[in-house]
């Protein structure tokens, strides 16, 4: 077992116990960055001068009637700018556009001594502007090819040879929606300037230290001169990882220019159309089996919808692309991406940043293609599984190990759901009930952990510990709901080998822990832990030799457990506390910075081709639901999941991911319906799903009945922090398994060995459509069953549709 893997007598890590926060969770006494403006003085208000068009030339900006607002301190424009006036990485984000690239863009900020002043003072800005073409939906970026960034392409073996040798050869197309993330706190930022001209920001972000950098470089000053610190967030999903950077820029160059702190809060509305999405895909595909229905080859597209700027598009791409194989082994393939450019928000991170895309595209086309070879979902699934001792790699050139997984957790939820069993049962209930259909289906998940920019797979943390023997740690991740803070206290009690009451944790800030990645891509507890328990580590190495001398043996014969300093042999102990005081008078320093990166990981962007995963998540589910053959109204009967967290670092947390996950990817799935007004009319672009009561969300109506939910057992992962492995984001593709068993439903209310397609989401509309669809097989079953034949000997089957 290796170091970092290995746990110690009695570790804290392991044990079942509730959120850190979850008391002031519940009781309402947790703070949010926007809680903080009550407890600071003088504090101005900002809000957004939004142009409600979809793409325009801003010829002028006039600010004389919003100044003489009461109340109304300043109006912030690109004039005001003494840096770089982008909100981006890429630098194509103009934090104070002169084009207007979406419905609601803002081209000003009005500050107020209260936001009812603010908002006043803004409406009255007048913006003249020069109407330009723009292009909404995806298809029509597509049919105008309106693009932008990378334009990835991932090769692996032989695709013609392999469409060659395939007995069957289907081709497709799929359009599948966005997603909106529906955080319970919206965007906020509090800026604050000091006597000396320092910045301190409050900011709800996931990734702080790229707040810092965006700051700097609009103020133009060094990134010393700003501290950003990240107390909680209520939700981020992805949607804090980029998008709060220009947003905490705004209120830095408020507070910078008005020597005051300013606020800055998105309502709700404002929070939905200004702000990024998941990104919607279109693909088309042509895929090859051989006469046992083994994957040959696969030829794909994929086109994300990115929004007006890039964002985070490049690397969502990159990921959707490397997942497309999910559990599968394509031995030939050629996949190519896009980016498209729209007139809509710039989308962005959102959880499994493009894994889920590009996972849904090979899921769909395996639930399109079984009935079409005659096969059962389930067994098509099964005999296309990556297989151990085959050396099978990923498209990308990645070895999959541990690849014996996917089989144990697919069993495993094959036994405990009583799957063979209740296939029959759900049979002989659709054969007596013809206007309502049950149905059953599993599916997997493998999905890659780590950054895929290489430099992000590392993390700091510093760990200080105080004369009385308290505990304070600190370290580059964010908690956003997820358990992060729980798990490195957790981490930080088991190496040094104390109760979880002598650790406590500060909020992630900017001069603690510096140029910090992300807390994304399911690597928080990865990296995080890693640097925490390094620091921890230097502490307990010193204390050791301190113990040592104190108890008259050697330091590798000293062991801390529970508090207490013990030699092995013998009866003689220290405590805690009475160790650390001697270590402080013998001046042994008693703070560490700890460092964390991880090993083993190569990518070559141009090439396509690399390792860039420090492991496979694994997990499987099982969904039964029931649909209505007159409205297409469905429920989710049960849900069972196995799902490998290797040695969990705190089981209960982790339970709560493998839920939230797979609810949340449910609704990404089945429910959340993005619209925007396509029309010529006057309010072209505008997002017409702006509201929790036009834009649904899954709530406790669409939870599963029964719900059960098992982490693999025996799954130590080697090279993790205490064995365990990432939790965040691969639950979400779990809910695969609704939207197929949604799919199988529909198809049965039409004659056996029917395939229908299905829409994504698959809301009521989209499943009584598959249902009609599949009646209709039933009334033309003959004449299908002909055409189908002459399409097979010709070895070309089309599957066409979005």
């Amino acid at each position: 077992m290796s170091h970092l893997s290995e746990r110690p007598e009695k570790p804290v890590v392991g044990v079942s116990m509730p959120h850190e926060s979850a008391v002031q969770h519940v009781t309402g006494t947790a703070l949010y960055t926007d809680d903080l403006v009550q407890r600071t003085k003088d504090v101005l208000h900002a809000h957004p001068v939004q142009v409600m068009k979809a793409r325009g030339r801003v010829t002028a900006v006039r600010t004389e009637a919003a100044l003489a607002v009461p109340g109304v301190v300043r109006v912030l424009t690109g004039a005001d700018v003494p840096g770089v006036n982008d909100a981006g990485m890429k630098h194509d984000e103009p934090l104070f556009p002169d084009e207007v690239m979406f419905h609601g863009h803002a081209v000003a900020w009005v500050l107020g001594e209260t936001l009812e002043a603010a908002r006043i003072g803004a409406a009255a800005v007048e913006v003249d502007l020069e109407e330009l073409p723009s292009v909404i939906t995806l298809q029509d970026a597509i049919a105008a090819d309106s693009y932008h960034g990378a334009r990835p392409v991932m090769t692996h073996g032989d695709v013609d040879a392999g469409f060659a040798d395939s007995a069957h050869v289907f081709t497709g197309e799929f359009q599948f929606s966005g997603q909106e993330h529906f955080y319970l706190e919206t965007h906020a930022a509090l800026a604050q300037v000091d006597e000396n001209g320092q910045v301190f920001i409050q900011s709800s972000t996931q990734h702080p230290s790229e707040t810092q950098e965006i700051v700097s470089h609009v103020l133009g000053v060094p990134a010393h001169e700003v501290t950003v610190q990240c107390l909680r967030m209520g939700g981020g999903f992805g949607g804090k990882e980029m998008q709060p950077h220009g947003f905490a820029a705004v209120a830095a160059l408020g507070a910078k220019l008005t020597g005051r702190p300013v606020r800055f809060r998105l309502n709700r509305t404002q929070d939905l159309t200004m702000s990024g999405k998941r990104h919607g895909f279109h693909a088309t595909w042509k895929i090859g089996f051989d006469a046992e229905g083994r994957i040959q080859a696969l030829d794909a597209t994929l086109v994300a919808d990115g929004g007006w700027s890039l964002d985070l598009s490049e690397p969502v791409l990159a990921r959707a692309l490397c997942h497309i194989d999910n559990t599968y082994w394509i031995p030939n393939a050629r996949v190519a991406g896009r980016i498209a450019k729209t007139n809509t928000v710039s989308n962005t991170a959102f959880r499994g940043f493009g894994g889920p895309q590009g996972m849904l595209v090979i899921e769909d086309i395996l639930g399109r293609c079984a009935p079409r070879l005659g096969l059962d979902p389930r067994e098509l699934r099964e005999r296309n599984f990556y297989r151990p001792g085959q050396g099978q790699t990923t498209p990308y050139g990645q070895p999959v190990t541990q690849p014996e997984r996917i089989t144990a957790a697919w069993q495993q939820v094959l036994e405990k759901a009583g799957f063979a069993d209740r296939e029959r049962e759900i049979a002989a209930f659709n054969a007596a009930h013809p206007h309502t259909k049950r149905a059953l289906a599993i599916t997997g998940v493998k999905f890659g952990i780590s950054f895929n920019l290489t430099a992000f797979n590392q993390g700091g943390a510093l760990v200080l510990i105080y004369k009385d023997g308290s505990v304070l740690i600190n370290h580059g991740g964010t908690e956003m709901g997820q358990g992060l803070h729980t798990k490195m206290l957790q981490v930080a009690a088991t190496t040094l080998g104390i109760p979880l009451h002598k650790v406590r944790l500060a909020p992630t800030r900017t001069d603690k822990v510096p140029n910090t990645s992300a807390t994304a891509a399911s690597s928080g507890a990865d990296l995080n832990g890693g640097a925490v328990k390094n620091a921890c580590e230097q502490l307990r190495e010193r204390l050791l030799r301190v113990a040592a001398s104190q108890l008259g043996a050697n330091a590798s014969d000293v062991r801390i457990v529970e508090g207490v300093a013990r030699t092995l042999g013998s009866d003689r102990e220290l405590a805690w506390d009475d160790l650390v005081r001697t270590a402080y008078f013998q001046r042994v320093q008693l703070s560490a910075a700890g460092y964390y990166r991880t090993e083993g990981l190569h990518w070559d962007a141009t090439k396509f081709q690399g390792s860039p995963f420090k492991y496979f998540a694994i997990g499987a589910a099982a969904t039964e639901v029931e649909v209505d053959g007159f409205t297409g109204a469905y429920r989710i009967r049960r849900v069972d999941i196995v799902h490998d967290v290797g040695d969990s670092l705190s089981p209960l947390i982790d339970i709560g991911q493998i839920e939230g996950g797979f609810v949340q990817g449910a609704g990404w799935l089945t429910l959340e319906d993005l619209r925007w007004d396509t029309g010529d009319g006057p309010n072209r672009g505008r997002l017409l799903t702006q509201a929790a009561s036009t834009y649904k969300l899954p709530s406790f109506s669409e939870m599963p009945e029964e719900f059960n939910v098992t982490l693999l057992e025996n799954a130590t992962e080697e090279g993790a922090v205490f064995g365990s492995k990432a939790v965040g984001e691969p639950p979400l593709m779990l809910a695969f398994s609704v939207r197929e068993a949604l799919r199988q439903a529909a198809a049965a209310f039409g004659p056996k060995g029917t395939g229908v397609e299905l829409a994504s989401p698959a809301t009521p509309e989209a499943v009584y459509w598959a249902i009609e669809s599949a009646r209709q097989a039933g009334k033309a079953g003959a004449l299908d069953a002909a055409a189908v034949g002459g399409a097979a000997r010709t070895g070309v089957e089309a599957l066409s549709g979005a």
